[in-house]
């Protein structure tokens, strides 16, 4: 037991150290051609949840730890990290008999694999009081270990009556989080590793932050309708089909009561940004921005984006070049509509996430 006490007192002191947790704010931007600075985060910290193993905390079964440096030492400058070990929270101690899931994919059982010990009841209810408590913290984000038995989102192995694992299970903390968040942006460490997922990721993390920044305390119908407004690029790369409805509800605003309006649009929101971007839709918006510059381009550089939108199309080169080049413009000719939109930087460029898609 005093190894598992050391272990917990190690992970509290980490949440505590601010180079662990991210540095949770930096200035604003002042974007192309606006004088207006649009930050990119507000000053208060954006609170991710993360599996312990995953910042270098030796909580695994065997004493070990699945330490990921990309985690702590790139996202771990713009979150805050709280971290969740269900293993040893629900008192499986370090180091422990490992355990397995068996039985039905939606209801399976958590079993130590030598000795058989039953730990579904207790882990189910730590994981259902556990969830509670992390609801209260205003997490934007979490972070899960992949193929944990109790923190793997998707594929985790589940034996069926004949001891054969069918790899379509998910980890019971993680059935509990997801099942009572259903909102909230949830990957797997080793899903960051595709470049299109991690950028789906850290975009809804942010975006999940804007919401409370939003809906923090009372707002009014004009604020929501700039947010709306900022947000309509990076929406339409996404889904059309929700911007759309989602003008509709800020259009009706005033018919809706705050807390039903706030949900409704929320839950809209995450939809959307849920449903992955495509060349196709990114085309899309890159021609919308071009409109807006129509009258200001001489044909060779109209000529000159277009082609470069071209080599996008053909994944010839990422999404940040031709994004570099409108913005470039954009700076030139002051479209100041353009420069507020979230699209053109919806995380820190820092990350340089656009560079890879």
């Amino acid at each position: 037991m005093s190894t598992s006490n050391e272990t917990k007192s190690t992970v509290r002191n980490r949440q505590r150290d601010p180079r662990r947790r991210g540095l949770g704010s930096f200035s604003s931007e002042t974007q192309p051609g606006s004088s207006k600075p649009v930050p990119v985060v507000s000053s208060r910290p954006i609170q991710v949840g993360i599996s312990t193993c995953l910042l270098g905390e030796k909580v695994r079964w065997d004493g070990g730890h699945k330490h990921s440096h990309y985690i702590t030492d790139i996202l771990g400058r713009y979150f805050s990290f709280t971290p969740v070990c269900p293993e040893l929270e629900v008192g499986m101690g370090i180091p422990r008999e490992p355990v397995h899931l068996e039985g039905e994919i939606t209801a399976p059982r958590m079993i130590t694999k030598k000795s058989g010990g039953d730990w579904t009841e207790r882990m189910n209810r730590y994981s259902a009081k556990r969830v509670r408590e992390l609801a209260q913290l205003d997490l934007c984000g979490y972070i899960l270990k992949k193929g944990s038995p109790s923190c793997g989102m998707e594929r985790v192995p589940v034996r069926n009556e004949k001891g054969m694992p069918m790899k379509n299970g998910r980890g019971l903390f993680a059935m509990h989080l997801l099942n009572e968040l259903p909102l909230l942006p949830v990957e797997e460490e080793g899903r960051l590793h595709d470049a299109r997922l991690r950028e789906n990721f850290i975009v809804r993390v942010f975006a999940y932050h804007r919401l409370q920044e939003l809906f923090r305390g009372r707002f009014s119908r004009g604020a929501v309708v700039a947010f709306h407004s900022r947000e309509k690029l990076l929406l339409m790369a996404h889904s059309p089909k929700h911007y759309k409805e989602m003008g509709q509800l800020v259009a009706a605003v005033k018919q809706y009561k705050t807390g039903e309006f706030k949900t409704r649009y929320t839950s809209l929101c995450m939809e959307a940004l849920g449903v992955k971007t495509t060349v196709k839709k990114n085309i899309n918006v890159l021609q919308h921005m071009l409109g807006y510059l129509k009258d200001h381009l001489a044909s060779a550089e109209k000529q000159d984006i277009l082609q470069v939108m071209e080599d996008y199309r053909n994944e010839l080169v990422p999404l940040i070049v031709p994004l570099t080049l409108l913005k470039h413009y954009l700076k030139i000719h002051g479209i100041d509509y353009l420069n507020d939109q979230i699209y053109l930087h919806p995380h820190p460029k820092e990350l340089m996430l656009r560079n890879h898609v």
